[in-house]
C-alpha cells in the first residue's frame, strides 16, 4: 500500500502514519524513510516510544532492541515508560537478562527518571523468585536521584521475604523505612501484617497495628478494615478469641474512631460459645464493617478482600449491609465478585451479576467487568458462552473486547474445529486491527482447508503474510492438497502465483 506522505511532517503524523500498518516490518521502513525524506525532520521520544511498542508486541525483539540502539543514538528526550515497557516485553519472552541490559544502560539515554523502570525491573525479580538479584537491584539503583520514591520497591522486597516466611526480615525493612527517608503507605501494613501472620508472629503483629493507630490511621480511615481483619482473622484461627475480642475494641475505638455503642457492648457469647473461629471470624467481620466510618471505600475494601478470599457469602452480606446504610455498590466490587464465582465455575451466576445485580442498582456493566468474565470462561473451555457474552458486551457496553480476548476466542473456536465461525471472528478482529499470533493463522487456514473452503483459506494466508508472519509448512501442504484436483487446477495456478507475488 502506498504512503501519502505529507507536505511538512511532524512526529504526531508519523505515529499516526505507523499504527496504521498491518505488518511491523513495514511500519519500520517508513519509520526509517522519514528522515530521507525530509531533512529537517527529526523523531523524538513519542513516536520512537510507539514505533517500538510496535514491534514489541509484535515479538520483533531484533529490531525493538536495535531501535532503542537507534534512539540513543539521536539522543533524544525519553520517558521512562519506553523502557518500562521494553523490560514488560523481554521479559514475557523469558529474556530477563536481556530487560536487566537495558536498565543498567538507561544512563545512556536522555532519560533523568527511572522510577517506573526500577519498579518494573524489581516486580518482575520478585515474581521470578530472584530475591538475591532484587536485592542488589535495590541496593545499587534505589539511593540514586534518578529513583524518585523508594515505597513502592521496599513493599515489593518486604512481600517476597513474607512470601519465602521472612516476615522477621521484612518488619526490619519496614522498621527502618524512615532511615531511607520513606513514609510507610497501607499497602507496607498490609505486606508485613499478612506475613506476620502467616508466620504466627502475632505479638509483632499486634504492635504493627497499635503502630497504625498513630500512623495512617489517624483520621479512621474504612479502608484499613482488610489490614485489621488479617490480624483478628489470624489470632482466631490461633484459638486466642478473648485477645481477638480486646483487640476488636482498640480498633474500634482508637482505629476507626467508631461510635461507643459499637465498641463497649462487645461480647463472645454474642456468637455462640465463642469458641468456633470461623463462627467468630464472621461476628467480627460484621463488627468491623458495622463500626467503621461508614463509607464506599470501607465497604468496598471488605467486600473486596473477602471476594479474593473466596468468601462469597460473607462478601455478599457486606453488599447487603451497604445498601442498607445507604451506599451504592461499586464497578469494583462487581468485578470482584465475577472473578470469585468464576474460580469457582459459577459461571451462570456470574452472567446473572452483570445482568442483573448490576442493573438493579444501577451501575451500568462496563468493558473491565466484562473482560474479566470473558478471560475466566476460557478456562471453561466453552465458546458459544464467550461469544454470547462478547455480543451482550458491545450491545450493552457500546465497545468491543480487547485484543487478548479475541485471540482466546479465536484460538478456542479452531480448537472446537469451528472454522467458519473463526473465520467471521477474524473478519471483526481485522477491523479492529486485532490481528492474531501467526500459530492462530496456521490453525485458521488448515481448517478451512479441511472443509474445502481454499478461497477463505488464501485470503487469510494473503493476509497473514502482508503482515510478515510465515505459515509452517504443514499450512502450505494443506493448501497445495486442496488445490490439486482437476477442476482446481487452473484456480490453482491463479492462485500461487498471486501470492508469489506479495
Amino acid at each position: 500500500m502506498s504512503i501519502r506522505w505529507p507536505r511538512v511532517l511532524n512526529p504526531t503524523q508519523l505515529s499516526q502514519i505507523i499504527t496504521t500498518q498491518k505488518n511491523p516490518l513495514k511500519a519500520l521502513e517508513i519509520f526509517n524513510q522519514a528522515k530521507s525524506k525530509y531533512p529537517k525532520y527529526s523523531h523524538n521520544g513519542p513516536v520512537y516510544a510507539t514505533m517500538i511498542t510496535i514491534l514489541g508486541s509484535s515479538g520483533r525483539l531484533k529490531e525493538m532492541k536495535d531501535l532503542i540502539e537507534q534512539m540513543k543514538q539521536d539522543s533524544c528526550e525519553c520517558k521512562d515508560s519506553v523502557f518500562a515497557s521494553a523490560i514488560k516485553i523481554y521479559a514475557k519472552e523469558g529474556l530477563v537478562d536481556e530487560a536487566m541490559l537495558l536498565y543498567r544502560n538507561i544512563p545512556q539515554f536522555n532519560c533523568v527518571n527511572w522510577t517506573q523502570s526500577f519498579n518494573t525491573l524489581l516486580e518482575i525479580m520478585v515474581n521470578e523468585d530472584k530475591l538475591e538479584d532484587a536485592h542488589s537491584l535495590f541496593v545499587e539503583s534505589s539511593c540514586g536521584w534518578e529513583v524518585k520514591s523508594r515505597v513502592r520497591a521496599l513493599n515489593l522486597l518486604m512481600y517476597a521475604l513474607c512470601r519465602k516466611s521472612r516476615s522477621d526480615l521484612a518488619l526490619q525493612i519496614f522498621q527502618e523505612m524512615d532511615y531511607q527517608g520513606c513514609y510507610p503507605d497501607r499497602e507496607s501494613y498490609l505486606v508485613v501484617m499478612k506475613g506476620l501472620c502467616k508466620d504466627k508472629r502475632l505479638h509483632e503483629a499486634t504492635h504493627l497495628l497499635y503502630s497504625m493507630f498513630w500512623r495512617i490511621s489517624l483520621k479512621g480511615n474504612g479502608e484499613d478494615v482488610v489490614i485489621y481483619r488479617t490480624l483478628l482473622d489470624a489470632l482466631c484461627d490461633d484459638g486466642k478469641f478473648d485477645e481477638a475480642v480486646e483487640i476488636l475494641g482498640k480498633i474500634l475505638r482508637k482505629g476507626l474512631k467508631a461510635p461507643k455503642r459499637c465498641y463497649t457492648q462487645l461480647d463472645l457469647s454474642q456468637c455462640g460459645d465463642g469458641k468456633d473461629a470461623e463462627v467468630t471470624k464472621r461476628w467480627i467481620h460484621e463488627a468491623l464493617v458495622r463500626g467503621s466510618v461508614p463509607s464506599t471505600a470501607s465497604y468496598n475494601a471488605m467486600a473486596v478482600d473477602l471476594y479474593e478470599e473466596g468468601k462469597i457469602d460473607e462478601a455478599d452480606k457486606v453488599i447487603i449491609e451497604m445498601k442498607n446504610k445507604g451506599f451504592k455498590p461499586k464497578h469494583l466490587i462487581f468485578e470482584a465478585k465475577v472473578a470469585a464465582l468464576c474460580k469457582v465455575d459459577k459461571v451462570d451466576e456470574a452472567i446473572k451479576v452483570i445482568e442483573e445485580d448490576m442493573v438493579e442498582v444501577n451501575c451500568l456493566p462496563n468493558a473491565r467487568v466484562y473482560s474479566i468474565l470473558l478471560k475466566n470462561l476460557r478456562n471453561v473451555g466453552n465458546s458459544t458462552l464467550v461469544l454470547e457474552s462478547l455480543n451482550k458486551m458491545s450491545k450493552k457496553v457500546g465497545c468491543m473486547g480487547d485484543k487478548e480476548t479475541y485471540s482466546i476466542l479465536l484460538e478456542m473456536l479452531c480448537r472446537e474445529r469451528r472454522y467458519l465461525e473463526a473465520s467471521q471472528l477474524l473478519e471483526h478482529m481485522s477491523i479492529k486491527s486485532y490481528w492474531p499470533c501467526a500459530n492462530s493463522y496456521n490453525l485458521l487456514i488448515e481448517g478451512l482447508c479441511s472443509l474445502g473452503r481454499q478461497y477463505e483459506a488464501v485470503m487469510w494466508l494473503e493476509d497473514m503474510i502482508s503482515q510478515g508472519k510465515l505459515p509452517e509448512i504443514s499450512v502450505w501442504s494443506s493448501l497445495a492438497s486442496s488445490f490439486c484436483n482437476s477442476e482446481m487446477m487452473k484456480v490453482s495456478v491463479e492462485t500461487f502465483n498471486r501470492l508469489r507475488s506479495l
